[in-house]
């Protein structure tokens, strides 16, 4: 089936039944295999996104190739669940846009993130209310439960695939109506079921690249799209000029490597400055920052802080080190963390910790430099 069939929302969905995203890979295919076991109802979906996928690349993604579309459909059919096909090339557009207007704004977007909110369980929460269903199932590793009302999402057991994270901004609403079967398990469980189960996705790689992102190099995506660069200096973090380059845009914050200015102590991106063409370059020391403003604060489990303070764990890039910290939301929210921390970038998420449990988070919108010793 090729789209959605067009029915009337029921006031009471059906107890049990979930629309469970497939996309064609192993953990996907196991979510389903696994909630079928509990006697789950379950309707496969697969979100076409638009993209074209050259035959070359389709192994590193596996979210969005026609071979992707097949296994999805193939997986269910040996299942036995019903499948359906929809169309968010339009939805998906707007995260294509979106991902190109933050690195013109010399900031890093985290299109993953959002992909999760709007549409992975944004979306499909309406299409499983259109289907009659009480919620939706996906395959991300993380820990999800409701207790007293409140949803608890903590991070998956497999540390090397915890994908909490990414899950930041997504409303307490909609995780309330989520389930995600593989949170306490590990991938090479996860690959042992799939493989005794016979699935066809048991062996199929992961996913490792933006599935938008051609040949893993967002530098094509911005070219094809016609995004104007802002070229200019590289310069030192006193103004000292080091070099030139063709473009703010081909820099993130944290970037130690590929800006050609090698000698001496390694340096890292620390700033952008589109307007001005520049990218500034400093030492470890120079690119630390004491704390950082934070955007569309979301609470998952928890309500605002009375005291307007919370000490937590802040994670504020999919695979950086948890750093201790007080997040303050008194006026702007912001964060100030306990030692200086490298890499923390605009456009990214600002995820709160208590102990492995996800208690909310933000999008980082500037950061405070640290305070040095004159």
């Amino acid at each position: 089936m090729d789209s959605i069939p067009s029915v009337e929302p029921r006031a009471d969905p059906r107890p049990g039944r979930l629309v469970v995203a497939m996309s064609g890979g192993v953990d996907s295919s196991v979510a389903a295999m696994l909630l079928l076991a509990e006697g789950r109802e379950l309707v496969g979906m697969y979100m076409r996104n638009g993209v074209k996928v050259p035959a070359e690349e389709s192994s590193k993604k596996s979210c969005c190739s026609l071979s992707d579309a097949r296994d999805a459909r193939m997986v269910a059919a040996g299942l036995g669940i019903p499948f359906h096909s929809v169309d968010l090339s339009g939805e998906f557009g707007e995260i294509v846009r979106y991902f190109l207007r933050e690195y013109a704004r010399g900031r890093t977007p985290n299109p993953c993130a959002v992909c999760n909110r709007d549409l992975k369980m944004g979306k499909l929460i309406e299409f499983a209310r259109e289907l009659g269903a009480e919620g939706v199932a996906t395959g991300h590793y993380a820990r999800l439960g409701v207790v007293d009302g409140r949803v608890h999402l903590a991070r998956g057991l497999d540390a090397d695939k915890d994908q909490s994270y990414q899950l930041f901004s997504v409303a307490e609403d909609d995780l309330r109506r989520t389930h995600l079967p593989l949170g306490g398990l590990r991938k090479s469980e996860v690959r042992r079921l799939a493989r005794e189960r016979g699935l066809r996705t048991s062996e199929k790689k992961d996913s490792q690249e933006i599935c938008f992102v051609p040949k893993n190099d967002y530098r094509l995506l911005l070219e094809e799209h016609g995004v104007p660069l802002h070229g200019g200096e590289l310069v030192d973090t006193s103004g000292k000029v080091l070099g030139r380059h063709a473009g703010t845009e081909h820099y993130t914050i944290g970037q130690r490597r590929g800006h050609g200015v090698g000698g001496g102590e390694p340096l890292y991106v620390v700033e952008l400055r589109p307007d001005e063409g520049r990218v500034v370059l400093g030492t470890r020391l120079e690119g630390g920052v004491d704390g950082c403003r934070l955007d569309r604060i979301n609470w998952i489990g928890i309500d605002a802080p009375d005291s307007g303070e919370l000490r937590v764990l802040v994670q504020h890039r999919y695979r950086s080190r948890p750093a201790p910290a007080v997040v303050s939301t008194r006026g702007q929210p912001e964060v100030a963390f306990d030692e200086p921390e490298l890499a923390v970038t605009p456009g990214q998420g600002a995820a709160f910790y208590l102990g492995d449990r996800l208690v909310g988070g933000g999008w980082i919108d500037s950061t405070r430099p640290a305070r040095r010793e004159a």
